[in-house]
């Protein structure tokens, strides 16, 4: 994939973010960093303070529980909400065109945030997780990657 000068990069997980810019050329791409963001989402075992709760319905002759919800899945879809608003917020400033990589749960979420400027100016999605590479290895990994439709 061709990474043009001024194309905005997003690399997103449930819990680190880079929001990159390509300062070079399609021949030498050189992505800096706009923003970056991380938090440490704990486990659900340090989230949740106690078994699901149980239910003595008298229409019934035995007992239920309540469903168990998942905090830090909770936490992740915030994050990635939060990372959609960042990219909208650049896609309404400028001309840019915009890649997005993500795994692919992230990835479906990040599409249900998407506004008319980001689905405009996105020339590629790929879902696969780039968050632990380096800025360098980044740019590697998306210059091997397939040429995007239209493009």
């Amino acid at each position: 994939m061709k990474l043009v000068h001024d194309m905005i990069v997003l690399v997103v997980d449930g819990s680190r973010m880079l929001l990159l810019r390509n300062q070079g050329d399609e021949v030498y791409p050189d992505l800096r960093v706009i923003e970056h963001r991380q938090f440490e989402n704990l486990p659900n075992r340090d989230l949740l303070s106690d078994a699901p709760g149980v239910d003595f319905s008298a229409g019934y002759p035995g007992r239920s529980t309540f469903e168990e919800s998942d905090p830090h899945q909770a936490n992740e879809d915030l994050f990635i909400a939060a990372a959609a608003d960042t990219l909208a917020s650049v896609a309404a400033n400028g001309q840019d065109r915009l890649i997005v990589a993500a795994p692919p749960r992230a990835l479906g979420e990040l599409r249900r945030h998407y506004t008319q400027d980001v689905r405009a100016r996105l020339v590629a999605e790929i879902d696969k997780d780039f968050t632990r590479h380096t800025v360098d290895e980044i740019a590697r990994l998306l210059s091997v990657h397939g040429e995007p439709a239209g493009a």
